[in-house]
């Protein structure tokens, strides 16, 4: 009979593609995983793996048994955690994935309390960009995900826990600071420079303002709100950064205002991602919790 092991043991050579190291992570000898692979391969009577001295391939039918190792895999992880559902929130191993537009913000906020008040939380946080936690979840790397809304979560579950705008940060003194609002029209002369391609922000910042991607940057692509803002300060241009940074990027530095986008509210929704039959969900219904509180104070 087919085990998890075989499963597993699989999944690990395919990763690295290099049995010693499969083994490593498996914690077993690499005779030991080339024996179960091999009686996994004889179970099924066909060929995961293409082997020699040199290098390790995967079969084409070794893809399609690969990936249905992986679905079982997640189904099984997930029966075994049905008995931790009925046991006190966030008292078990959980791993959270956070988009690099909230992590440097909510975070700092959210993680004191949660230590405070689930003394026993095991968090792993893992920061990427949303279409990767999107996956990662899907595929059962990570039990749940943050990240901002709109964004293509198609076969999940998105549970809204905030909403916020987007603000306009320039350098005190320039046209439009001692404004209270400021419009899309008037951003489009404003030298606007926004993250990258592949940052979901820029995405929304772009639909929030009805303006092209001709109209922002100038050349400019930043990874971080951090380096837009470091950018801001050289003279090079302006940004828009979310709510949540404000306190972090501009409350504390007296050189630079922000000034509230003058369109249709809420700008971005903040969300929890989890597959649909996930059973930890009061684990996650208590990070809700616990993140709304923060995020008020």
């Amino acid at each position: 009979m087919i085990s998890t092991k075989q499963l597993l043991y699989a999944l690990a050579v395919e990763k690295h593609l290099h049995f010693r190291k499969a083994a490593q992570e498996c914690n077993i000898s690499q005779s030991a995983l080339s024996t179960a692979l091999h009686e996994l391969e004889d179970q099924l009577s066909l060929q995961i793996f293409e082997r020699d001295n040199r290098k390790v391939l995967v079969t084409p039918v070794g893809r399609e048994v690969l990936a249905r190792a992986r679905s079982i895999i997640v189904q099984v992880e997930e029966l075994e955690r049905l008995a931790d559902s009925q046991k006190q929130p966030l008292s078990f191993p959980m791993s959270v994935g956070v988009i690099p537009t909230i992590a440097p913000y909510l975070l700092p906020r959210i993680l004191p309390a949660i230590n405070r008040e689930y003394p026993e939380s095991q968090l792993n946080i893992v920061e990427e960009q949303s279409h990767v936690v999107v996956e990662m979840v899907k595929t059962g790397a990570i039990d749940t995900a943050i990240l901002a809304l709109p964004f293509d979560c198609e076969g999940l579950l998105t549970l809204e826990f905030w909403q916020e705008d987007f603000y306009w940060v320039a350098l005190k003194g320039e046209e439009h600071t001692r404004q209270k609002e400021i419009t899309s029209q008037e951003l489009a002369h404003s030298n606007l420079m926004l993250l990258k391609e592949g940052h979901c922000l820029k995405d929304q910042i772009l639909d929030t303002c009805k303006i092209s991607e001709q109209t922002a940057n100038h050349g400019f692509g930043a990874t971080s709100l951090n380096t837009l803002i470091q950018m801001v300060l050289g003279k090079m241009g302006t940004t828009l950064i979310p709510e949540m940074a404000i306190e972090q990027l501009v409350s504390q530095n007296t050189q630079l205002s922000a000034v509230h986008l003058n369109e249709p509210s809420p700008h971005r929704r903040i969300a929890f991602i989890i597959r649909p039959n996930y059973t930890r969900m009061s684990s996650v219904e208590a990070l809700i919790d616990v993140s709304k509180n923060a995020l008020k104070g």
